[in-house]
């Protein structure tokens, strides 16, 4: 491409040359002359601007080492260098990604790699403007190496032994966040290349809409960060601004997720300082407020436009702690905004789920967590949720699965073949009960093994709580007048053996949409209640949302035929009815069959 005309159609407004000298004011947004990297030469003098501490960049030294061919990919170079100043106590630290690089005045690169780890020396790569500039051309589509949550399960290191270049960490601020969360999560974002860190984040990062004065914000060599949550608790990807034409920005000099197109809020952020470390130095910074939108995540580089508002999920938690009366001895709530995405929106939603309970007085062992959730979408229906967690045998605690449990129906919605969801406000309330109330279906008993059609069944069942005497039920069930003659059973059981057979023909359906989604999950049973249901020996269907029992054999059949070659039918060869529902204030698991005959 031809580099003058990209950088001429990429600056909107002009300002006096910046004059690259050690005591020179800092750059500022504007046109700026770039030099080629086939220009640059070993043993030239450059300076890069990066904030140490507070809000404005100094100027820090550079001697250009030669060129890394073929680095970046085929024919495409970075600009190896040695910096000096300040940075030879620092090394090359995890924000300043994007710091900009000028010769006499002229736009070489970004800072964006370092000289993999332990190193004595702070040598740098430089990315070169050229591969930066072609960022605002780019379209649509998607890199096929993003990184997501879902890469990350086996992921190699992002640092091998061998000496080598490899992008500067990105540093992505916790704050607000309890430190089991990066305990728990830390080791998923470490092998997606980014540094889990605790910091902070200003009072103005809780607003959408960007910040008054957002026009002249974002200078060259002034910190940047993309905000993946704000509000009571944010999180967000600290780097430094490369290039500003007046309204679009340049950052980074490498990826921040290699998402592609985003659309993330972008905002200013201030420096406290940088930690020294030859392992792995960081800056210590704040967001502060939001400026704009980043709408490109490329492999050279993020792209952002200031003055643009990008929509964020809006979600309120409240915590609710019960006493041993059955009282509340505490609420807490929760206001926060998450990055709509969907790899990224399901795990933020687990992981501010989980902070929102790590972080409470109350949190321990011995506990229950009753959740209720709703999602509102736009132009669909509202999803509604509830479930009950407690910690038992396994090794993972009560919050996680709960955690886990509320982050898979998000991958649920946002995972779907058909349609991206648009979500419009989520609101979940937990209440945090003081001891373990779990229950296992130890037994039932009915009346008589032998009924008519119409007859009415007194029935027992009983439950084996985690502590105390066993639990009994008393019910009663009547027989459908049509209920066939011969062998029958009553099932008793919890919602995970109810549930089962429909979970997995949506899973095997990739062509459901989000209504029928939508209506899959708010049909599953919670598992605080026992169900109660008459089983026979006719095939049941499962087809997109819907469920159908007791199908004759020559329906199933026309209907086997008739489907789409891509489109599953799951059938199971019995059928259960649903009676009736039997509450409980306890996670209910296992399962109880009572035969009987119909005469």
């Amino acid at each position: 491409m031809n580099v003058q005309a990209a950088a001429a159609a990429f600056a909107l407004a002009a300002v006096t040359p910046f004059l690259c000298s050690a005591g020179e004011m800092p750059p500022k947004a504007g046109k700026v002359t770039i030099m080629k990297a086939s220009d640059v030469k070993p043993g030239m003098k450059a300076v890069a601007w990066t904030v140490f501490q507070g809000t404005e960049p100094e100027p820090v030294p550079i001697e250009i080492v030669g060129a890394w061919k073929n680095m970046w990919g085929p024919g495409q170079d970075i600009i190896v260098g040695k910096m000096g100043g300040k940075a030879l106590q620092t090394g090359v630290a995890g924000g300043m990604s994007g710091s900009p690089v000028y010769i006499d005045g002229k736009l070489i690169g970004a800072v964006a790699l370092r000289l993999s780890v332990f190193s004595p020396d702070a040598i740098c790569g430089i990315t070169p403007i050229e591969l930066m500039l072609e960022i605002n051309d780019l379209d649509k589509s998607r890199p096929l190496d993003a990184r997501a949550p879902d890469k990350a399960k086996g992921a190699a290191p992002v640092m091998g032994g061998a000496p080598g270049m490899v992008p500067i960490d990105t540093p992505l601020t916790f704050s607000g966040f309890n430190s089991s969360v990066l305990t728990e999560f830390g080791p998923m974002l470490q092998n997606l290349g980014i540094t889990p860190v605790m910091g902070g984040a200003g009072s103005s990062l809780r607003a959408s809409k960007p910040a008054v004065g957002w026009e002249s914000s974002l200078q060259p060599g002034q910190s940047v960060a993309g905000v993946l949550v704000s509000g009571d608790m944010s999180v967000t990807g600290l780097g430094t601004v490369t290039y500003n034409d007046g309204k679009r920005v340049l950052a980074f000099g490498h990826p921040f997720f290699n998402l592609g197109p985003v659309d993330m809020p972008m905002s200013k952020g201030e420096v406290l300082t940088v930690l020294s470390s030859t392992y792995q130095p960081n800056k210590m910074a704040n967001a502060t407020e939001i400026v704009g939108s980043l709408h490109q995540d490329r492999h050279s580089g993020i792209m952002g436009v200031l003055g643009m508002e990008s929509p964020m999920i809006p979600v309120t938690v409240k915590i609710k702690s019960f006493g041993e009366n059955n009282t509340v001895r505490s609420e807490k709530d929760f206001h926060f905004n998450v990055f709509q995405h969907q790899k990224w929106t399901p795990y933020l939603m687990m992981m501010t789920l989980f902070n929102s309970l790590s972080g409470d007085n109350e949190f321990k062992d011995e506990a229950t967590y009753r959740l209720s959730g709703k999602v509102d979408l736009d132009g669909q229906k509202s999803l509604d949720m509830t479930t009950m967690q407690a910690s038992g045998e396994a090794p993972m605690p009560a919050p996680m699965m709960l955690a886990g449990w509320w982050g898979d129906k998000f991958n649920r919605l946002y995972l779907n073949a058909v349609n991206t969801p648009q979500l419009k406000r989520v609101d979940v309330t937990v209440d945090l009960l003081p001891e373990r109330r779990v229950a296992t279906i130890e037994n039932a008993w009915a009346a008589s093994t032998e009924v008519r059609p119409g007859d009415v069944l007194p029935v027992k069942v009983f439950l084996r709580p985690y502590r105390g005497e066993r639990i009994e039920r008393d019910f009663q069930i009547r027989m459908p007048d049509g209920l066939s003659k011969g062998e029958h059973r009553i099932l008793l059981s919890d919602a995970d053996t109810v549930n089962r057979m429909q979970s997995i023909a949506g899973v095997l359906d990739r062509y459901i949409d989000i209504p029928q989604a939508i209506s899959l999950i708010n049909q599953e049973r919670t598992n605080d209640k026992l169900y109660v249901s008459l089983v026979d020996a006719a095939p049941t269907a499962y087809y997109d949302d819907k469920t159908m029992p007791s199908l004759p054999s020559s329906v199933l059949n026309v209907m086997q035929a008739g489907r789409a070659s891509s489109r599953s039918i799951l059938t199971t060869p019995e059928s259960a009815s649903q009676q009736m529902v039997l509450p409980f204030d306890y996670v209910v698991s296992g399962s109880y069959s009572l035969r009987f005959t119909v005469k």
